[in-house]
């Protein structure tokens, strides 16, 4: 069985996450420049296996696109392209940046690598990928 990556899609910088082989855990993977994220994901597919991915999709209080939401839906069908058969889950990343923020006060984390932008994409990257697993059960 296969890891299940997960993307935490931004402007500038991209979180992600992945599973284990089993599927049990979702641990934090890398922050990626955005324009460097396909790059990264076929070399990262060549040493571990992937077998599907799942992209926060930015949505308003309304329940509405927000504005980054085409940017996201660009890049789905750039994976779509570079990684055929693989499937690309979508899942509701409203409130993923205050849930990371209020995670690692939580958990201790020091004010200065708070203030590390890559640690809170990596985390919303965990939470999006913990969302869609627990979803699943």
């Amino acid at each position: 069985m296969g890891r299940i990556l997960a993307i935490d899609y931004g402007k500038k910088r991209t979180g992600l996450a992945v599973t284990d082989p089993l599927r049990i855990i979702a641990t934090a993977l890398e922050t990626v420049e955005s324009r460097n994220l396909l790059t990264y994901l076929k070399a990262y597919t060549q040493k571990e296996t992937v077998d599907e991915f799942v992209i926060g999709m930015p949505r308003t209080l309304k329940n509405e696109d927000s504005e980054t939401a085409p940017l996201v839906r660009k890049f789905i069908a750039e994976l779509n392209t570079a990684f055929p058969g693989k499937p690309v889950h979508e899942v509701d990343e409203r409130f993923t940046s205050s849930i990371a923020q209020q995670t690692m006060i939580t958990g201790g984390m020091k004010k200065k690598d708070r203030q590390v932008k890559g640690n809170v994409d990596k985390i919303s990257a965990v939470i999006i990928l913990q969302s869609f697993m627990e979803s699943r059960n």
